[in-house]
């Protein structure tokens, strides 16, 4: 997958199906923007997907974390099989552009759109003033064909990357799960933790995600691990471990079901499945023990 990064100077050599939207979480709404792109291949289309480097929320001022990290939106926009990203930049510049100045230039211009499709919330330009009604005003005119793609809906409700927020942050995982289409993924290296599993019988991987990532609340969570191209049932704590450590380093620490072999330095991506209980300290560390077995015996229960 080719990536276009930090430049607003590029230019696509064919024909393209554009995917334009935020890509914040890739949720249901999201999966299927991305599948209607990638029918277009049999049509010889360049596959595309246009998101910004930076969140709107973000750039503009009140939210701070992603649901996705640029570098798990990359895996997996590579995995599905989509041939160009374009992380256009996001700044006082770009912000500035006029709506029909966008579509002019960088969709039809440099993109060469002959396939475009967005949500019906999508918004680009100045004030955010460029909308779906715009991308059709200009489809004849340009030469493209824009396609409207509904809101999914969970529940009854109508799936955003708003309410996959609030379901993160309040750590209603299966919830999330269902929006997503799959589960919430922390990504990262393992690195070298304080050993306490291992002195303890009950060896753990320490992932310590981007600064970025939206965690959800601090506790033990039924998971699943990706370690290469093996999974391996899993229970997780998110959190500080305030029984062994004064450090305020929020990280994961995943103990892996019938695992034998080392972890360090390798990537590895952790599947959150369920809230099982609030993180809390302990009186002591054979207090934790205990408690750590009876986790570790809960998630091999857990469905």
């Amino acid at each position: 997958m080719r990536i276009v990064e930090n430049t607003t100077e590029f230019q696509l050599e064919n024909k393209s199906a554009v995917a334009l939207g935020k890509f914040d979480g890739i949720h249901l709404g999201h999966r299927r923007l991305l599948e209607r792109v990638l029918e277009q291949k049999k049509r010889g289309l360049l596959t595309v997907v246009f998101t910004f480097d930076t969140s709107a929320a973000s750039f503009f001022g009140g939210e701070t974390k992603e649901l996705s990290t640029r570098e798990e939106k990359r895996e997996m926009f590579s995995r599905l099989g989509i041939d160009v990203l374009i992380e256009f930049p996001l700044n006082r510049e770009t912000a500035a552009t006029k709506p029909a100045d966008f579509v002019t230039r960088y969709l039809d211009g440099q993109m060469r759109t002959a396939y475009l499709c967005a949500g019906p919330d999508i918004s680009f330009g100045k004030g955010g003033a460029g909308n779906y009604a715009l991308l059709a005003e200009y489809a004849g005119t340009c030469g493209y064909q824009v396609e409207l793609i509904d809101k999914v809906r969970v529940d009854g409700e109508e799936v955003s990357s708003t309410r996959v927020r609030q379901a993160v942050r309040a750590g209603e995982m299966e919830t999330v799960s269902a929006m997503l289409g799959a589960p919430y993924c922390v990504s990262g290296k393992v690195v070298h933790g304080r050993q306490l599993g291992r002195k303890l019988g009950m060896p753990t991987a320490n992932l310590l995600p981007d600064i970025r990532k939206l965690l959800p609340p601090n506790g033990v969570y039924y998971s699943r691990a990706r370690l290469g191209d093996k999974t391996y049932r899993g229970i997780s704590n998110v959190g500080y471990k305030p029984t062994v450590s004064a450090e305020r380093i929020l990280g994961v620490e995943t103990y892996l079901y019938d695992f034998a072999g080392e972890v360090y330095d390798r990537d590895m991506t952790v599947e959150l499945l369920a809230f099982r209980r609030k993180e809390r300290a302990f009186a002591d560390v054979e207090a934790l023990r205990r408690q750590i077995e009876a986790d570790v015996e809960a998630g091999r229960k857990f469905p």
